[in-house]
């Protein structure tokens, strides 16, 4: 390996001049980052220039990924390249991004019968609010289609759901307009549609068992009776006419099973005899 000696920097400010002592040959060679990094002795950084360099991915082409939405990471990975030198071509692309995201919330949302009058913006922050949502907490964002047209995202979480709406911006004089790209975009542009969900009445469980009614709550039927009843438990048998009150005292009461009264016989009333029925 022959040695080579400097001899100066170029006329155009970007190159060294070499020479070999021997041969009087001289030599360009580039004072790129590679150079820079050989000198102050960089050992680390010297490998991360030469993974850069293998990599197929151009400046122009990670600004056109970053353009079409991806991120930084998505776009690292793809290249195997670090998200240090990836950040470095995003980050104008990422301020265009944001810059458009916020000017479509001043943009006016097409309607049947034209541009309305309130804002996007104004029109998502009724609407959150109609929800009971946090407007504070939800996300633009924004991205050039493959048609060449921008489409804006926002993102927002509602309980443990992550929801996304889009809608397509165009740039023009006041504002500009938007369209509703999905079902979501369309529920936010007409929030006085939006109905709150009913709360659901917790029943109390189902008994397990039927309860069944015992013979004591049945009613057994009575019997019919003559309206100068006495006690249940005792009687008195009714009087034959022209039987003479002596004869009622001789006679022993007569105990009556309840709810089954004892009536003669028309033979006794017909003969006057008083029949004692067990």
């Amino acid at each position: 390996m022959r040695a080579l000696r400097v001899v100066g920097l170029h006329e155009d400010g970007k190159s060294l001049v070499l020479e070999d002592p021997a041969s009087r040959t001289r030599f360009l060679l580039p004072a790129d980052e590679r150079l820079r990094a050989a000198a102050r002795g960089d050992i680390a950084r010297l490998g991360q220039i030469e993974i850069e360099l293998e990599s197929q991915m151009r400046p122009r082409e990670i600004q056109a990924r970053i353009r079409a939405g991806e991120s930084v990471e998505q776009v690292a990975s793809s290249a195997g390249v670090s998200t240090q030198r990836v950040e470095r071509f995003a980050y104008p692309v990422l301020l265009e991004r944001s810059r458009t995201a916020e000017l479509a919330q001043s943009a006016h949302p097409v309607r049947e019968d034209g541009p309305d009058v309130q804002t996007l913006g104004e029109v998502i922050a009724y609407a959150f609010g109609v929800r009971g949502h946090d407007y504070n907490q939800a996300a633009w964002d924004a991205w050039r289609g493959d048609d060449g047209k921008w489409v804006v995202v926002l993102r927002w979480k509602a309980g443990r759901s992550d929801n996304r709406a889009h809608w397509s911006f165009s740039p023009g004089a006041h504002g500009g307009t938007v369209h509703a790209l999905d079902e979501n975009a369309e529920v936010l542009l007409n929030p006085n549609s939006y109905v709150a969900p009913r709360t659901v009445r917790a029943l109390a469980p189902a008994r397990d068992s039927v309860v069944q009614p015992t013979l004591d709550a049945v009613e057994e039927p009575r019997a019919i009776e003559g309206p100068d009843e006495g006690d249940d438990e005792t009687r008195e048998i009714p009087r034959v006419p022209g039987e003479s009150d002596g004869d009622d005292a001789e006679q022993p009461r007569t105990k009556a099973k309840k709810n089954h009264p004892i009536v003669p016989s028309w033979e006794d009333v017909l003969l006057g005899v008083r029949t004692q029925r067990g």
